[in-house]
């Protein structure tokens, strides 16, 4: 467990969602979206998901283990959820990359399928952002992108990251080394949102 009053609750609003670290009440709400996903669409698309071993018990540990990574600034992981209900629509992470002269960070999101046309991956990053930025001081995000992603890499140009370079075998997947676009955008260049 964390140290008492050792806590990151950082949370940034939109016009329609939440974004925020999850806790430990939102089990049934988080289960259940993952639950109602639709078969995959698309080979990056994961689609339903087995969640039996998902237990409570299980949650319960991954929150406290987001938790720790956020106080040891190793990661940053984020629950996005609509204002109006509360139902989990998906994450939002960030992974630091380096500190000191570079306040470096990758980020990635997710949203469940089920929700998919409806702008939420926008929001939620240009919500997410906004956190990077103000709260937890980076100065460069990267978004890392496989070359066929074309919905992941039209979101990163939606929100206004910048197209820098293919990164040759950057990320092993699937058994192999493959070519990832880096997207990136600097605290110094970011759109007013």
């Amino acid at each position: 467990m964390l140290p008492e009053g050792k806590r990151f609750d950082v949370v940034s609003e939109s016009e329609r969602l939440i974004v925020r670290p999850l806790q430990q009440n939102d089990y049934k709400n988080w289960l259940h979206e993952f639950n109602s996903r639709f078969p995959s669409r698309h080979r990056h698309d994961p689609g339903r998901i087995d969640m039996s071993e998902c237990t409570e018990e299980w949650f319960l540990d991954l929150v406290d283990q987001h938790q720790k990574k956020a106080v040891s600034d190793i990661a940053h992981v984020f629950g996005v959820f609509h204002k109006s209900d509360g139902t989990h629509l998906g994450m939002v992470d960030f992974s630091t990359l380096a500190r000191m002269h570079f306040q470096w960070a990758r980020i990635g999101y997710t949203i469940h399928n089920q929700h998919w046309g409806n702008g939420y991956g926008k929001e939620a990053v240009q919500e997410a952002l906004k956190i990077a930025y103000d709260d937890l001081d980076f100065h460069r995000i990267e978004a890392h992108i496989a070359v066929d992603n074309d919905v992941s890499f039209h979101l990163a140009e939606s929100v206004g990251m910048k197209y820098e370079c293919t990164r040759k075998g950057f990320i092993l997947e699937d058994d192999g080394w493959t070519d990832h676009l880096v997207y990136y955008m600097n605290s110094h260049s970011r759109p007013t949102i």
